[in-house]
């Protein structure tokens, strides 16, 4: 499992998303340790804002963080809490 990052997060959400208002990743793996896919890096908490999410449902929100995410959620993400909105 490789390692995945606070910095690979942002990165790969800026580079999918464009215009990003806000933008907040936190590592919560801390609060997991002894539960099963524990690991460093693994649980992770996105708070974001953007424009491509004006308009949309909670459901396609998630959606474009999660295809977004696409290439880096193998690299060694558990779980993905998601707070997100449009501009």
């Amino acid at each position: 499992m490789d390692s995945v990052t606070a910095e690979l997060i942002e990165t790969t959400l800026r580079a999918a998303l464009g215009e990003i208002a806000a933008l907040e990743v936190v590592n919560e793996s801390h609060l997991h340790v002894g539960h099963a896919g524990a690991a460093q890096g693994s649980h992770w908490r996105v708070r974001i804002a953007c424009r491509q999410m004006t308009g949309l449902s909670l459901l396609a929100k998630h959606r474009l963080v999660y295809d977004a995410l696409h290439l880096v959620i193998p690299q060694g993400i558990h779980a993905l809490a998601i707070e997100a909105r449009g501009l």
